[in-house]
């Protein structure tokens, strides 16, 4: 797989969108603020697009990446970041 500097910086953008939204509809905040939410929308765009070659019939992608599989996995992601992070006392 094959990644050029446009398509990074569109990844980028989309992972930040995807990490937020991610986040809001989880109703849970991932740890290390904004930065968390890229790297967790970096992250679902790796296991949607690189890793398990998922997308369902029909969705729209921008630049290669299916927008509702990889929010759907940022969710997940966001979850699972959250519980396995947060501090219990």
């Amino acid at each position: 797989m094959e990644v050029t500097v446009v398509q990074l910086i569109v990844w980028i953008v989309i992972a930040a969108l995807v990490g937020i939204l991610g986040e809001v509809i989880a109703g849970r905040r991932a740890p290390a603020g904004i930065l968390g939410g890229i790297m967790i929308g970096l992250f679902a765009i790796f296991l949607i697009v690189g890793f398990f070659h998922f997308h369902i019939a029909g969705e729209p992608s921008i630049e290669g990446v299916p927008i509702v599989s990889t929010i759907i996995a940022a969710i997940m992601l966001v979850i699972v970041w959250s519980s396995l992070s947060y501090n219990r006392r």
